[in-house]
């Protein structure tokens, strides 16, 4: 593996005031009007924002173009070969969510590669920006949209099935930006060689332990569950609380128990209970069905198995000993996802070679890293969040924690490329 510290008459250095006003310019697009931003897939803010990025990938020199399904790449021609090394992130948006989740690492990534083309000439392999057109299935249940048509898991079904909550279909919302569904396959590539992602932390090892950056090990493995209980509709008033088969009741004990399951089991295992409903929904009267949903998380495949057997069991247990039906739809279940121990080696290297403290960590969210990684070898480096803060408008990372981080990104893809 070569060198991941650049040579002394290629030195990139990054102004910290031109990184935080590409951060804030991104940062006004999308504004959402109960605060934070939204930018969903294909909405006229997303689209605001891919143009904007390819304004800046241009001006920086880069040669773009958009592939079947809009992600966008700005390209620094190799001299040797054909190969490509990709860095970047998304620009898409939850509601409400925050400038530096994705935007973050699609700035860096253009800021990096062209930084590197004008201080060290061109590359031996190609370097790429990926500016990814959605990760966070905001509008579409469709995560990792852009990752999946670059490494071709997109079904010929999906664009006509998958609707937002308007109805529109993605395939619709793709012909409304000028895309044609029927070219996603176009999009995969078979020329990478590597993809390194920078994003922030989205949590507080980093902060809390003082350190500068993380170097991420495994992307967290999860289950995601629908859970329907069913009881009996009855009064209010009128029904004794020991003859009552009251669903939202048995919902509210199944959920304190599982999310005390995972606290038992300890860091990093989560579980969250993000959404609940129940039927009919009156005050005076005892629910007759609820419905809630289950996040489990944790990065080592037999803890997380471990962990979904446990919740399961409690589902069944409270169900059967109510009297309630129950019925557990599963929505997602992805195994944890290892990092290219490689490419993490670089980063490390480079992070030593700019002196700085970096822990080698799990991430807790997913990335559109845990999507290339089964294809490309991948890295994923973390910048500190402030306060743990993301998916939210009060997310934050001061620019003099990400210009280290921009550093040691050049330093790696300088490494992987020239």
């Amino acid at each position: 593996m070569p060198t991941p510290t650049p040579p002394t008459d290629c030195a990139v250095r990054f102004d910290p005031a031109r990184v935080q006003r590409y951060i804030d310019d991104l940062g006004a697009i999308g504004v959402h009007p109960e605060g934070g931003l939204y930018r969903g897939l294909y909405t006229p803010a997303w689209a605001a924002a891919m143009d904007r990025m390819e304004t800046w990938l241009r001006e920086l020199g880069l040669t773009t173009r958009r592939d079947a399904v809009g992600n966008l790449f700005g390209r620094l021609a190799g001299t040797e070969s054909a190969r490509v090394v990709l860095s970047g992130s998304h620009v898409d948006t939850v509601r409400q969510g925050g400038k530096y989740d994705g935007a973050l690492g699609a700035i860096a990534a253009m800021l990096a590669i062209s930084a590197l083309g004008e201080a060290c000439g061109p590359p031996r392999k190609t370097l790429e920006v990926y500016v990814i057109c959605e990760e966070e299935g905001s509008r579409f249940p469709a995560n990792f949209w852009g990752s999946r048509a670059v490494t071709g898991q997109i079904r010929p079904e999906e664009p006509d099935r998958i609707r937002d909550a308007d109805g529109v279909t993605l395939a619709e919302a793709m012909r409304a930006q000028g895309l044609d569904p029927a070219a996603i396959p176009s999009a995969r590539r078979d020329d990478l060689d590597a993809f390194v992602e920078l994003h922030i932390e989205q949590g507080r090892l980093l902060e809390e332990g003082g350190y500068h950056l993380g170097v991420v090990e495994t992307i967290t493995g999860l289950r995601h569950l629908r859970v329907h209980v069913t009881g009996r509709q009855d009064h209010a008033g009128t029904t004794p609380m020991d003859l009552r088969r009251d669903a939202l009741a048995g919902a509210a004990e199944m959920i304190a128990r599982l999310t005390k399951a995972a606290a038992a089991m300890g860091r990093p295992a989560v579980a969250t209970a993000g959404m609940i409903a129940a039927q009919p929904g009156a005050i005076n009267i005892v629910p007759r069905a609820a419905q809630f949903t289950v996040d489990t998380r944790h990065p080592d495949p037999a803890r997380r198995r471990a962990l979904v057997a446990e919740i399961e069991g409690i589902l069944q247990e409270v169900a059967a000993r109510r009297g309630l039906g129950l019925q557990v739809e599963q929505l997602a279940d992805h195994e944890p996802t290892p990092m290219a121990p490689a490419i993490r080696q670089v980063l490390a290297a480079a992070a030593d070679a700019e002196g700085l403290r970096w822990l080698a960590l799990p991430s807790g969210a997913g990335h559109d890293s845990q999507i290339l990684a089964p294809h490309v070898p991948t890295a994923l480096l973390f910048v500190p969040s402030r306060d743990g803060r993301s998916h939210c408008p009060e997310e934050f990372t001061p620019v003099e924690q990400i210009v280290p981080g921009l550093r040691v990104l050049a330093r790696a893809l300088h490494a992987l490329a020239y």
